[in-house]
Parts: structure tokens; sequence; C-alpha cells
């Protein structure tokens, strides 16, 4: 485990923390998935931009979680990415499930 895995699980003890970060999740899962989707498809930030339409400044604020996408951004960026974008809404214990079935 990393020095941050570990002093993140001492953090999240706190309950108010711990429900703050929960509260953060989606927004980060959103940041992580356009990184991961550009650098997948080998583009910069300013090719990325160039694609889209948009401000290579632009792409720095959201990969850095500055800005909130709508949803017609998101939409510019997947196909930016000639990727597909895909938006779902999971039940809260989802993760227990998934979980719970990969332990069985």
């Amino acid at each position: 485990m990393t020095k941050f895995n570990d002093f993140l699980a001492e953090q999240l003890q706190d309950l108010e923390l711990q429900q703050e970060w929960i509260a953060q999740a989606p927004e980060f899962t959103i940041i992580q998935a356009m990184i991961d989707a550009r650098k997948k498809t080998g583009l910069t930030k300013k090719q990325l931009a160039e694609r889209c339409g948009l401000n290579p400044a632009a792409i720095s604020k959201l990969e850095n979680g500055n800005a909130n996408p709508s949803l017609r951004t998101l939409q510019r960026l997947a196909a930016g990415m000639n990727t597909q974008l895909k938006i779902e809404f999971l039940p809260l214990n989802a993760n227990k499930q998934t979980q719970n079935q990969k332990a069985q």
C-alpha cells in the first residue's frame, strides 16, 4: 500500500470527511475517466482540444477538477477521442454486490 493510501485510509476514519469523499466520488470518477480515455487514445490535451473545438486550458481545467463539464462538453470530448460516452445510474450497493460476486 502506498503512503497516500495509508494516509487516506486514516483520514477516512473521520465520518464527516468520509461523507464528503463519497459525495465527491462521481466527480472524481468522471475526471479520471476523461484522463484515462485521452491517454488511451494517445492524445495530448492540446490535440484533444483542437478535435473538440475547445481551448487547451479548458481541457486542463476539466482534468484538474476546476470545471464541471456539461453533458454537451462530455459528448464533444467523446467524439474528439472517437469514443462512446456512457453514463450509468447504479444502485448504491452495487460496489458491495460486485465485491461479493468476485469473492464467490
